[in-house]
C-alpha cells in the first residue's frame, strides 16, 4: 500500500490518479500547501504531487526550496513531483534543481504516473537500505549529525568511516565553528579506542608559559610553583585519543616535544630525564593554513607532515546550506530533551532567512541562535520574532545604500565603499580569529593599514578571538 498526496485544484487530476494506482493505494487530494501540511501531520505520505501554479503562488519571492522545506522537516525522505504546463516548464525545472524529485507535464497520463511512482518508491527503498547499512557503522548518538544532503559533507563522513578504525593521525581543517571538535569525538567513538580516554586540549586558550606543562607534565621543582609532580594530558590520554585544537598556536618547544611523540611515542616531563612511553592517537585541528605558517617559519615542516597524515577539511556552513533544515531539527530535538518545553516546528520565514544568511560563525552560530530563540519562544513553533532582527535584513549592501536617492552620487558611492570595507574586514578578522598579521595578508594590505581601518570602523581584535 502506498500513500500519495496530490496538491491540485484540477478535478480531472484525481480521476487520472485513481486510474493509475491500485485499489490498495490511498490517494488524498488537497487544494493548498496549508491543507497538505495538515494532512501530512496526521498521515504519512510516500509521494507528493504538487501543481506548479500552487507552488509558485506559495513561493512568492522566496525560493521553491523554502516552500518545500516544511515537508522535508516532517519526512526527510519524502519525494516531491511537480505537475506543470508547457508554459511553466522553466519554473518546474527550477523546482527540481531546488530539491523536487521530478516533474510531469499536463495533461497527466495514468501510465506516466505509474512509471514515476514506481521508480521513486523503488529509489526510496534503496536509499532506506543504504541508510540502514550506514547507520550500523555509526554510533546511535552520532547519527543525527551525520544526516546530510551536502556532497562535500558526505565525502567528509566517508573519510571518517575509512580512518576511524585505524591508528593514523588525523588533521581537521576548516573555519571556526564548523564542527571540528564534534568530528574528533565521532572519530574516537568509532575507533578501537572508544572505551578509552578522549582528552580535548584547546591549545590556543593555554598561555605559552604553561602549554608544555599542560601537555607533557612536569616534575616536582621543575620551575617556581612546581610543588609536586603533575601528569600532562598526553600521559592521561595513554591508550586513548588526544584532540589538539588550534594546533597552529603551540610554541616551538612544544612543537619539538610533539614531534618526538609522533616519531617515537615517547616524551620527557619538564624537569625530568626519563622517557615516558605512551600509545596515544592524535587528532589535531586548525582554522589556519599550517603550510603557510611553515613558510613563515612559525611552524615546523617536519611536524606538519607528521600531523598531515590524513587531512579532512570541513566546509563552512554557507557552502552546505541544504543541511540547515536538518541541523535545525536536531537542535530542536536536543533543546526539547534538556528543557521542559515541547517545541515542534520552526516558521518557514525563519528557514528562508537562514538560507540567505552568510553564517560567519558557522554551525556554532546557528546552534547559539537556536538556543536563544528557544529560550524566548512561548509557543509551539519558533517564530521570526524570537530571532535576531538582522537575520531578516537583506544583505545586499549596495542596494540598501542606493535607496537613499536624496543623496548625491558621490556620497552614495562613499558610503557604499565604507560599508563594503567594514563588512569585508569583519569577515576576514572573524575567519582568522582576530590575528592581525594573518588577516592583513589575507586582505592584501599591511598590518599598519589594517590597524588604521579597524580604528576607522571601530573594530577590535578581541571581538574576534575564538
Amino acid at each position: 500500500m502506498r500513500n500519495i498526496l496530490v496538491i491540485s485544484r484540477v478535478r480531472a487530476v484525481l480521476a487520472t490518479f485513481q486510474e493509475s494506482c491500485s485499489t490498495d493505494d490511498k490517494i488524498s487530494v488537497v487544494s493548498s500547501l496549508a491543507e497538505a501540511l495538515d494532512t501530512l501531520k496526521n498521515y504519512r505520505s510516500d509521494l507528493v504531487f504538487i501543481d506548479m501554479n500552487i507552488l509558485q503562488l506559495s513561493a512568492g519571492s522566496s525560493a521553491y526550496k523554502v516552500v518545500l522545506q516544511p515537508f522535508w522537516l516532517l519526512y526527510p525522505t519524502l519525494k516531491v513531483v511537480v505537475m506543470t504546463s508547457q508554459a511553466m516548464l522553466r519554473e518546474a525545472v527550477a523546482a527540481v534543481k531546488q530539491g523536487a524529485s521530478d516533474y510531469i507535464m499536463y495533461p497527466v497520463i495514468a501510465d506516466e504516473i505509474r512509471l514515476i511512482t514506481s521508480n521513486l518508491i523503488e529509489a526510496q527503498k534503496v536509499q532506506s537500505e543504504l541508510d540502514y547499512l550506514r547507520d550500523q557503522f555509526w554510533d546511535k548518538d552520532s547519527v543525527p549529525f551525520l544526516r546530510t544532503k551536502s556532497s562535500a559533507m558526505q565525502q567528509v563522513f566517508a573519510n571518517v568511516r575509512s580512518v576511524a578504525p585505524t591508528k593514523s593521525t588525523v588533521l581537521l581543517t576548516g573555519e571556526t565553528g564548523t564542527g571540528k571538535g564534534v568530528l574528533a569525538k565521532i572519530i574516537h567513538k568509532h575507533s578501537s579506542r572508544k572505551d578509552e580516554q578522549f582528552i580535548s586540549v584547546h591549545c590556543g586558550a593555554i598561555p605559552d608559559t604553561l602549554l608544555e606543562s599542560e601537555l607533557f607534565g612536569h616534575e616536582k621543582g621543575a620551575f617556581t610553583g612546581a610543588v609536586k609532580r603533575k601528569l600532562g594530558k598526553f600521559e592521561i590520554a595513554n591508550g586513548g585519543t588526544i584532540f589538539l585544537d588550534e594546533i597552529g598556536t603551540i610554541t616551538p618547544a612544544a612543537q619539538i616535544k610533539l614531534l618526538q611523540v609522533l616519531q617515537e611515542g615517547v616524551f620527557q616531563r619538564i624537569g625530568g630525564d626519563d622517557d615516558t612511553k605512551i600509545d596515544v592517537r592524535i587528532i589535531a585541528a586548525t582554522n589556519e593554513d599550517l603550510k603557510q605558517l611553515c613558510e613563515e617559519k612559525q611552524f615546523r615542516n617536519d611536524l606538519y607532515y607528521r600531523l598531515n597524515v590524513f587531512p579532512i577539511e570541513l566546509p563552512p556552513l554557507r557552502n552546505r546550506k541544504e543541511d540547515i533544515p536538518g541541523l535545525v531539527e536536531v537542535f530542536i530535538q536536543q533543546l526539547n530533551r534538556f528543557h521542559s518545553k515541547d517545541i515542534s516546528d520552526i516558521h518557514p520565514q525563519v528557514i528562508d532567512a537562514f538560507l540567505h544568511y552568510s553564517w560567519p560563525g558557522n554551525i556554532r552560530e546557528l546552534e547559539n541562535i537556536m538556543e536563544r530563540a528557544y529560550i524566548l519562544e512561548r509557543a509551539a513553533v519558533l517564530v521570526p520574532e524570537s530571532f535576531p532582527a538582522e537575520l531578516f535584513v537583506t544583505e545586499d549592501i549596495l542596494t540598501r545604500v542606493q535607496m537613499d536617492t536624496l543623496l548625491p552620487l558621490a556620497e552614495v558611492r562613499r558610503r557604499g565603499v565604507e560599508e563594503i570595507e567594514r563588512c569585508y574586514l569583519k569577515e576576514v578578522l572573524d575567519k582568522y580569529c582576530g590575528k592581525i598579521k594573518t588577516s592583513a595578508e589575507a586582505a592584501g594590505i599591511t598590518t599598519r593599514q589594517l590597524h588604521k581601518l579597524m580604528k576607522k570602523y571601530g573594530l577590535k581584535k578581541e571581538e574576534f578571538k575564538t
